[in-house]
C-alpha cells in the first residue's frame, strides 16, 4: 500500500502570514483526553507554488492508485477470460457429412491420435494454445461440434449421443480406429458418451468440466466471466458460422439439450471401462464440485484432478498448466 502525505494548504497564500495555531484533541495517558497546540508554518509565495505542484502530482498518484484497486481485485486469473487463440496451420482440414450436417475438422502433427472436443457455444480455436505442444508427438484432430464454429447443423434436436456419432464420422473419414479424447465441458460429455457406448473407439478420456446430469450445473447467469464468454460466443458464431444471424436460435436449441441431458446415473458411469481422468478447475463457475466428485467415484479406477487457480476456461487462463496436465495424462501407462 502507498501512503501519500499532503501538506496543509489551507494557510498557503501568495504573501507570508503569521504562524497559525490549532488546538487538537489527543488521547493521553490512562485513556484521558488531552489537548495539544499545533503550529502550522505559513508558506511563502514561492514555496506555495511548489507545494501546490506537489499536491497536484500527489493527487494524480492517488487517483491512479484508486483506479488500480478495482482492477487488482479482478486480476485473479480465474476471474479473467483471455482472448481466444488461433489455431496453427493444419496439415489438412475439411468437412465431413455426418447425420445430415457438415462437420468441420483439422489435423495437426503425427503420432498416436488425440481428438480435442470443445465446449458448448465455443469452437476449435479455443484449443489454439494446446495444439502446438500436443502435435509435436501426436496426431491432433480438432472438431467443431455440429452447429458450432464452422460446422452446420440439421433439423434434428441437439443430443450428446448424436454429437458423439458426429465424432465417429470424422474418425471414420480419417481412418482413425481409436483415439484418445480430450474434452472440455460439452466436449467432455461427448467423450463420456463415446466411452460409455463406443469404448472400442476410445483409448483414454481426459474429461474436463463435465457434468453427469443437469443438476451438476451451476447458475452461470451469476458469473460475469461466463456472461462475457456467451457474448464473445455470439461474435465468434457470426464470424465462423454458415448461419451467422441465427445465434439466438442456436442458443435456444442447445439450451433445450442442456436442460435434459446428460442424464447418467452412478450405475451408468460404473459401466465405463476406458481409462479416464475426471478433471475440473478449483474455481469452476459452471460445474458443481459434488457432481465432479460423484463421477470420479463412480467410474472404475478413474483419476481425479482439480486444476488450481483457474475456472471453466482453464485452457485459456493457464494454458501451460492445462497442456502439461494433458501431456501427463497421455503419457500415463495403464
Amino acid at each position: 500500500m502507498i501512503s501519500i502525505l499532503f501538506p496543509d494548504l489551507r494557510f498557503a497564500t501568495r504573501r507570508p502570514r503569521r504562524p497559525v495555531l490549532r488546538d487538537l484533541e489527543t488521547n493521553g495517558k490512562n485513556g484521558r483526553k488531552g489537548r495539544i497546540t499545533v503550529r502550522f508554518a505559513p508558506l511563502s509565495a514561492a514555496s506555495c507554488i511548489v507545494t501546490r505542484a506537489v499536491h497536484v502530482v500527489a493527487t494524480l498518484l492517488l487517483a491512479v492508485q484508486l483506479l488500480a484497486a478495482p482492477a487488482s481485485a479482478q486480476s485473479e486469473r480465474w476471474m479473467t477470460l483471455p482472448p481466444t487463440p488461433s489455431l496453427p496451420t493444419p496439415a489438412s482440414s475439411g468437412k465431413v457429412e455426418v447425420n445430415g450436417a457438415l462437420i468441420w475438422y483439422a489435423v495437426f502433427g503425427k503420432g498416436s491420435p488425440v481428438v480435442l472436443l470443445h465446449g458448448g457455444l465455443a469452437n476449435s480455436n479455443y484449443w489454439g494454445n494446446q495444439v502446438p505442444a500436443l502435435a509435436a508427438t501426436h496426431q491432433v484432430i480438432v472438431i467443431d461440434s455440429r452447429g458450432h464454429g464452422r460446422s452446420t447443423r440439421s433439423a434434428a434436436p441437439y443430443g450428446y449421443e448424436l454429437m458423439a456419432s458426429d465424432v465417429l464420422g470424422v474418425m471414420d473419414k480419417l481412418g482413425v480406429k481409436q483415439a484418445a479424447i480430450v474434452g472440455w465441458s460439452d466436449g467432455a460429455i461427448i467423450g463420456l458418451s463415446l466411452a460409455l457406448h463406443h469404448p472400442d473407439r476410445v483409448s483414454r478420456l481426459f474429461a474436463f468440466a463435465a457434468n453427469s446430469d443437469p443438476s451438476g450445473v451451476k447458475d452461470v447467469d451469476k458469473s460475469p466471466v461466463f456472461q462475457q464468454f456467451i457474448a464473445r460466443g455470439e461474435k465468434e458464431y457470426e464470424a465462423l458460422s454458415a448461419t451467422p444471424k441465427e445465434y439466438k436460435k442456436f442458443v435456444e436449441e442447445i439450451s433445450a439439450m442442456w436442460a435434459k441431458q446428460p442424464n447418467w446415473t452412478e450405475d451408468d458411469l460404473a459401466k465405463i471401462t476406458v481409462p479416464t481422468w475426471i478433471v475440473d478447475a478449483d474455481h469452476d463457475e459452471a460445474i458443481e464440485r459434488t457432481n465432479t466428485l460423484l463421477m470420479a467415484a463412480a467410474i472404475p479406477k478413474a483419476g481425479l484432478l482439480l486444476q488450481p487457480e483457474v475456472s471453466h476456461f482453464s485452457m485459456l487462463q493457464d494454458p501451460a498448466q492445462f497442456t502439461a496436465d494433458v501431456l501427463h495424462f497421455l503419457d500415463r501407462k495403464w
